[in-house]
Parts: structure tokens; sequence; C-alpha cells
């Protein structure tokens, strides 16, 4: 069977190892007690510390970042990252990211694809509808998109993982499974992140809202204790879950560990 893990190092921050290739989410690496800055001149602290630094990172093959929020990407990030390194994120993302010497940094409109091809393997990654903010909230956020990730290996098997970003829920989303194919797996961010007293990232009932609608098979939660501006516990996520008897399997990870993303 072709590798299909993810390593937690913090926040949305995560190594997919998929086949032959391996992908970096959201690189956050800010110590516990540094200060990450979200734009409009909102700070938060962070209240934990990842398991890794960028020196530490394995060999990278890709950088995969939903949107550009100082806890997503970091000062440390734009220091320590290989700057030749192939990164996807929304085209305002990519366009920064260039300015600060990411020259491999491509901006992906909705529905977009990107391919890399290993021995056989080959790796497509699609850009799929996000929503940070509604209504008043939008003006605080940047863009954001989703992500499916679609391995296909020599045997013509294929493996499907969706990385959420840091999306609400909304009834589009639907639109992830009807044009991409069932998911294998789904990596959710969740916190409900409050700014101004608005929700900007999908709390317990948002986020069991979107299993619903997508039916992955296994389901890794991630952003949901790291800064001060997550009010939604993972723990009210895992029992929303359970009332409503959602047949995904939950996979909880801590920082540092693996976990299979196959059921």
């Amino acid at each position: 069977m072709v590798a299909a893990s993810l390593e937690f190092i913090g926040t949305a921050t995560t190594i997919l190892r998929l086949g032959p290739f391996t992908v970096l989410t959201d690189p956050n690496f800010l110590h516990r007690g540094q200060r990450a800055y979200l734009g409009k001149g909102f700070w938060s602290k962070r209240l934990t510390e990842p398991s890794l630094q960028p020196e530490e990172l394995p060999g990278l093959d890709l950088v995969l970042l939903s949107h550009l929020h100082g806890d997503h990407f970091d000062r440390r990030a734009r220091a320590g990252l290989d700057r030749e390194l192939p990164v996807l994120s929304t085209p305002s993302a990519a366009r920064r990211l260039q300015q600060w010497g990411f020259g491999n940094a491509t901006g992906m409109s909705t529905w977009e694809s990107a391919s890399y091809a290993d021995g056989g393997h080959r790796l497509t990654v699609r850009a799929v509808p996000g929503q940070h903010g509604k209504g008043l909230a939008r003006a605080l956020v940047p863009p954001v998109m989703g992500s499916v990730l679609e391995l296909e290996s020599p045997d013509s098997r294929t493996v499907r993982v969706y990385v959420s970003g840091d999306t609400l829920y909304y009834p589009a989303l639907a639109q992830v499974t009807e044009r991409t194919g069932p998911l294998d797996a789904a990596v959710v961010h969740l916190g409900g992140t409050r700014l101004l007293g608005l929700t900007v990232t999908m709390d317990d009932r948002q986020g069991a809202d979107l299993l619903e609608l997508l039916t992955p098979r296994v389901t890794v939660p991630v952003h949901h204790d790291d800064y001060g501006v997550f009010k939604s516990p993972l723990g009210d996520f895992l029992a929303t879950c359970r009332g409503r008897g959602l047949r995904s399997e939950l996979r909880v990870v801590g920082r540092g560990e693996t976990v299979s993303l196959f059921p």
C-alpha cells in the first residue's frame, strides 16, 4: 500500500507524506510566547511550542500555504525555509512571497491545479473553495484556499486528501467532493477563531457540519489550541461529532506525532 501519513508540528503546520512526495503545510514555527501578526493591527500570542523548526525539517517537495496570516506563515518560516521550494497559495499570498524572494511561489485560483511526477507516481494539488470570513469579517482577513491532494500510484490506486484551510462552513463546500471525488482523509482547521467578536474559522459545530457534508473516511483536526484567539476547544469538536454519530474516523494527533491517513 502506498504511504499516506500526517506528522503534526503545531497550529496548521503538518508534514504530509504521500507516496514519494513530502509536503509542508502552513509553516508556523514561532515559539511559545511569541506573537503572530494577524493583519489589521491584530496580534495573538502563541500558547504552544511547535515540534520542529525549519532547520529540522526533512527534504521537502512542496509547501502548501492556505493563506498569508502570521499563524500560517511567520517570520521564522520566512527566514528559514528554502527560497527555491515550490509554494502553492492564493494569488495575493504568492505575490507577497515572490516579493520576499520565494521565486517559485505560485498563485492558484479556485479549481486550478498543479501536478508533480516521481517514479510513476503523480501528485495533483487542486485549489478548492474557502471563505475565511462572512459579512463584516471579510474585511479583517485575507483570501483563503482549501486544497485537495490526489496521489496516483503506478498501479492506478489513488489517495485523496482534503486540507480545509481557514474556511468557515458554508454549503458551497459540497463542490469539493462533487468535483474531485470521495475523500480518503480530511485535515480540518478548527479553533473558532474570533476577531472583534466575529468568528473566522470553524468552531465545533461548523466542523461537524463539514464532516456531514463531505464524509471523509478519516478526519485529522488541527488548528485548535495554539493561540489565544482560538475559542473553540478540540474537546467540543470531538463531543459534537460523537453526539451526531458521524461516521468519519477521528484521529487526534499530538505535536511531534504521526498518524496514517488510511482508514
